[in-house]
């Protein structure tokens, strides 16, 4: 037989393997860090390899369209940086290094987390090559918390605080549910960002939020965050922090494909905790965000 009966996950939907590929337009890169500090819910660290092995489910095409993302990015999937799960210096250089590299070779890197916290150590890095980065953070939490540290809740005040992006044009969108500290929104809003609520998304409607975005944003390069606790917990139950009063698959797909036109550099897909997913469904939705992030890439090398 031609065609194994079984076939292992060798990388993100099956495309080849980075290492022996060069030119990739878009580069699939796993981040299989998580802090572990959350006292219960630990498994995000497993995300990459789930999200993998869950995207040989999908096919290449959307329906209704003729573009294959895949074939016209000549995506290729760099495997996973070294990191080690709960050590923050190490991994979070690890995380630089490898998102770097790729980005410097102009590609654009999709990561799979991993949780919140690979954000940092992504904008360091793309930084670099884009002074003028902003970011679209798609979360139920803002992660710019008006707390110390390195950690989950943190990631975007540090990156505010280190010049990484131009917080008074990037976005933080979806905040919902209950919070460690009081003042979140407020202090997200004190370093710049512009918060939209989960409320607020749905009573305006995602059209009407997005368009916003692209005018503040421009052709600015922009890094997406897309964490996959947007998602109510009715479809992602997978998550490390789930949050009811969240945005249904639907919607969710929809704000994605509202970011159309951006001039993306970076995308990270995180937040998966496999040991927390049932029948592999968010790790599923997780995969179907990073096709949708690579036709949105691919659309862009089109235009």
């Amino acid at each position: 037989m031609s065609i194994p009966t079984f076939v292992p996950t060798a990388s993100f939907m099956g495309v080849p393997r980075g290492a022996a590929h060069s030119g990739a337009k878009a580069a699939i890169i796993g981040l299989p860090f998580d802090c572990g500090t959350h006292p219960y819910r630990i498994g995000a660290r497993l995300g990459p390899s789930s999200i993998r092995e869950q995207s040989l489910l999908l096919r290449p095409f959307d329906i209704g369209a003729d573009l294959n993302p895949l074939a016209t990015l000549g995506v290729v999937d760099m495997g996973d940086a070294p990191v080690r799960p709960g050590e923050i210096e190490p991994s979070f250089a690890a995380i630089e290094e490898a998102i770097g590299s790729v980005a410097a070779g102009g590609a654009v890197t999709v990561s799979l987390g991993g949780d919140g916290a690979i954000a940092l150590p992504e904008m360091r890095a793309l930084h670099r090559l884009h002074p003028d980065l902003v970011t679209v953070h798609v979360d139920a939490h803002t992660d710019a918390y008006p707390i110390p540290g390195f950690n989950t809740a943190t990631a975007f005040a540090r990156a505010v605080e280190e010049g990484l992006i131009d917080a008074p044009r990037s976005f933080q969108i979806g905040m919902r549910g209950s919070v460690m500290v009081p003042g979140v929104l407020t202090h997200a809003r004190k370093l710049g960002y512009n918060v939209v609520t989960m409320d607020e998304l749905l009573d305006r409607g995602i059209a009407d939020v997005f368009a916003g975005v692209r005018r503040k944003v421009g052709d600015r390069p922009v890094y997406l965050s897309y964490d996959m606790d947007f998602f109510d917990p009715s479809v992602a139950p997978g998550v490390c922090t789930p949050t009811f009063g969240g945005a249904s698959a639907r919607e969710g797909l929809a704000a994605l494909e509202a970011c159309g036109g951006l001039n993306l550099v970076g995308v990270n897909v995180n937040t998966v905790s496999p040991p927390h997913d049932v029948g592999g469904m968010s790790a599923l939705l997780a995969a179907t965000v990073t096709l949708g992030s690579l036709n949105l890439i691919a659309r862009n090398h089109q235009a």
